[in-house]
């Protein structure tokens, strides 16, 4: 969305969510660039921050705010593709963690390089101040009850 295309009095949900998912498809766009050609939008569910090593495939759900069963088929997924295993917990034989693999973490790793780039590139685009005060209101939102 160009902001050509800006509606009148946009609302909250809209101005948040439209640069998340811009920036999804471009950290899509450049995986496939660097070689995880096969990662698919989809699976941001599962790569967006904090990541999913060590986590429960129910906590990845909710984070992503998406059934079990469709996490556990993203998982599925990335499990076949190479990006992370999924194993039990040594206390209770019933939970699983989610863990990368290799491949996972070069993932990560590549995913984390391309957020620092998109930074960079809006701290420029709104200027220092501007892009501090942002991200520190966001912040205040994410701490906040606003985010349950």
């Amino acid at each position: 969305m160009s902001s050509l295309d800006l509606p009148e009095n946009p609302l909250i949900g809209a101005l948040l969510r439209v640069p998340a998912q811009a920036i999804h498809r471009r950290i899509i766009a450049e995986l496939h660039r660097v070689g995880f050609r096969d990662l698919r939008l989809p699976h941001m569910g599962v790569l967006q921050y904090p990541g999913p090593d060590g986590s429960r495939p129910s906590t990845l759900a909710e984070r992503a705010g998406m059934s079990k069963q469709a996490m556990n088929q993203l998982l599925q997924s990335l499990a076949r593709l190479g990006y992370l295993s999924r194993g039990n917990v040594q206390e209770d034989r019933r939970a699983r963690l989610v863990r990368f693999t290799a491949r996972g973490r070069a993932a990560w790793a590549k995913i984390h390089e391309i957020l620092v780039d998109i930074e960079a590139e809006w701290r420029t685009t709104l200027g220092e101040n501007d892009f501090r005060r942002l991200k520190a209101l966001l912040c205040k939102v994410w701490v906040s009850d606003l985010v349950p």
